[in-house]
């Protein structure tokens, strides 16, 4: 009988620490997050805020991003193609309402192309997108902000373009509330010069 009660009170032992292992790594489990994150985020709860993070690379293209060179038989589109790091956070409330959302990128090996001659102007870019939430858990009231830069270059010369500032954007950026610095790409497209992309399109020609 007093083997029994030890192997008893070990087991009992053994599943209290198994409990406490996954509240420890996984404390945000107890409480409902409103949004809630997508299944790559990893998330810690403190006495007034959960926090979720993950950090995410991959690469894509070449995708044409609908901007045309030229026209006529002489005309053709950009592709861009490049490989994305992202670190994002996600900040909720203690009621388990998202808050704030952060996203750092950092963009390597971008380039923007011709398929059609097989020319290349590469770029560089850096941006951090931030999201503020009026109302806890409820993302249509969010505001957006942006802030970095991305440089093209067509071989060692200077930039043939050159896109850094910062703008601030409603929740689903169909109004910009604020802009400032040299900024091209994020604007809405009526707003856009036409001559925006000129040296780019002479490089890629």
């Amino acid at each position: 009988m007093k083997i029994l009660r030890v192997t008893c009170c070990l087991f009992v032992l053994l599943l209290s620490l198994v409990a406490f292992s996954f509240v420890a790594v996984h404390p945000a489990a107890a409480q409902t997050l409103n949004p809630p994150p997508p299944p790559e985020y990893s998330c810690r709860a403190g006495a007034n805020v959960t926090i979720c993070q993950a950090d995410v690379t991959f690469s894509y293209g070449p995708v044409d991003i609908g901007i045309v060179c030229g026209s006529g038989k002489s005309a053709f589109d950009i592709f861009d193609s490049a490989t994305l790091k992202q670190q994002k956070i996600r900040y909720y409330d203690r009621n388990g309402n998202l808050a704030r959302r952060v996203i750092h990128e950092d963009y390597t090996f971008g380039q923007w192309s011709n398929p059609l001659t097989g020319k290349v102007v590469p770029y560089t870019q850096h941006d951090t997108i931030t999201d503020v939430l009026a109302v806890p858990g409820d993302l249509t009231t969010s505001t957006e902000t942006l802030t970095g830069e991305n440089i093209y270059r067509a071989g060692s010369g200077a930039p043939v373009l050159i896109n850094a500032g910062r703008q601030v954007f409603n929740f689903d950026e169909s109004v910009l509330f604020f802009s400032a610095g040299h900024i091209v790409l994020r604007l809405p497209s009526s707003e856009t010069s036409p001559t925006a992309f000129d040296d780019v399109c002479a490089a890629l020609a």
